[in-house]
């Protein structure tokens, strides 16, 4: 009984809301003219939030998850301001015989790897290419980091172990020194030293911040990259130690307590010795940015909050005018019996339907402009906000309806038969 009732109501609405705007279709596309702009500008906003937030954190894969770095300087809000500069300067750089004394220890650890970076020039015969980052990495490498080969393989154990002269390579080396033929099994020259390609690693592209690609890097065994470059002098290379914690550690708190106490020890630290290492979580870059984004949804709310005022004044002066055209159907299906909520919800519906068709066509826009191409920035209006817009136009529908439908419900039937 109850759902024909609804049906009944929702079928009225619809006819009257549609009656409205063939009747005064300029007044009441003008009335929506509000609606539709602000949902357009609300979800248009939410929804390039959204993808510039999927876009850096997918740039910022490479850092990895649930990893904690050792570093000199801490990441986040930068250097503590009453910590000189230069003290971080002066903190020793990681070295190899920390990595392993990390390996033996660390209990909270499901994976550990040692990184050294540099940037040389890559040979191949008279083929050249300059500028590519040489990585020298530990086995456990792929366990930190996620590693895509795409031909070829990965280095075995022993390679790493026995610092060979060994290489993965980024699609693109692989494209500029070996252009029409397969590069796996074949020679590259790195520092002199000539290096056999035992994989080739898929290609990632371009990242929307310019953020670092496997593209144009080169991975070689650690103990082979150090023979090419000084490491751990204060101006030599500072590798890197990533270390890879458990699923259940939240936070990695377990992890960081125990990797604090576990390089004191190693660096001979005595408690009332300053630290002299930081340790960082990649995702405290993408956190930084969270505030960002924040003041960017919160300008989005504010920019469309005043187009959907104007647009739901103008809603409820068209309700207004319905009840006023209406005042003598009103009366009659009162007299015949109609109760009060049926009047109220009848005008309530058709009030909510006119601010969804604004919300539809605004939600409609910002799918359309999401076909605009804007570089690597890579924009997809997501289910979340299309909810967004229904729920924000229907409760704009509802605050814009109250009033007119509360006063054509109120009428007297008499009253109402006779001013029409």
């Amino acid at each position: 009984m109850r759902l024909g009732i609804f049906l009944k109501l929702f079928a009225e609405s619809v006819r009257f809301a549609i009656q409205v705007l063939t009747t005064n279709l300029l007044r009441t596309t003008l009335s929506l003219l509000g609606v539709t702009i602000g949902i357009m500008l609300i979800t248009l906003v939410f929804t390039l939030v959204d993808s510039l937030e999927k876009n850096i954190k997918d740039s910022l894969n490479f850092l990895g998850s649930n990893v904690v770095t050792v570093d000199k300087f801490p990441f986040g809000d930068g250097p503590n301001p009453d910590y000189p500069w230069w003290k971080y300067f002066r903190r020793p750089n990681n070295n190899y015989g920390e990595y392993e004394f990390l390996s033996a220890n660390l209990k909270n650890a499901s994976a550990i790897t040692i990184v050294g970076r540099a940037s040389t020039t890559i040979k191949k015969g008279s083929s050249s290419l300059s500028g590519a980052n040489v990585w020298g990495i530990t086995y456990q490498y792929k366990d930190v980091y996620e590693v895509k080969v795409g031909t070829g393989r990965y280095f075995t154990q022993q390679e790493i172990e026995g610092g060979r002269t060994v290489a993965l390579i980024g699609h693109e080396v692989a494209q500029q020194l070996f252009p029409n033929r397969d590069a796996v099994g074949q020679d590259i020259k790195v520092k002199g030293y000539k290096l056999r390609v035992v994989g080739i690693l898929e290609k990632e592209g371009e990242s929307f911040i310019g953020a670092s690609s496997s593209d144009d890097r080169v991975f070689i065994p650690y103990k082979m990259f150090t023979k090419m470059y000084n490491i751990g002098r204060v101006f030599g290379i500072n590798p890197t130690l990533a270390v890879k914690g458990y699923e259940d550690d939240i936070g990695l708190v377990e992890l960081q307590n125990e990797m604090e106490g576990v390089l004191r020890k190693v660096r001979g630290l005595r408690p009332r010795d300053e630290t002299n290492f930081a340790l960082n979580r990649p995702e405290a870059l993408v956190s930084a940015l969270g505030g960002i984004f924040d003041v960017l949804g919160i300008a989005g709310w504010v920019i469309g909050g005043f187009a959907i005022l104007v647009g739901g004044v103008g809603i409820m002066n068209i309700m207004f005018v319905s009840v006023q055209e209406r005042t003598k159907l009103i009366g009659i299906q009162k007299s015949l019996g109609a109760k009060n909520y049926f009047i109220l919800f009848q005008f309530l519906f058709e009030s909510i339907f006119l601010c969804l068709l604004g919300g539809v066509a605004g939600i409609l826009i910002v799918y359309l402009l999401t076909f605009i191409p804007l570089g690597t920035l890579e924009v997809m209006l997501s289910t979340k906000n299309i909810l967004l817009g229904v729920v924000v136009s229907s409760t704009v529908g509802i605050v814009s309806g109250i009033v007119p439908s509360a006063k054509a419900a109120r009428l007297d039937p008499v009253e109402a038969m006779r001013a029409g």
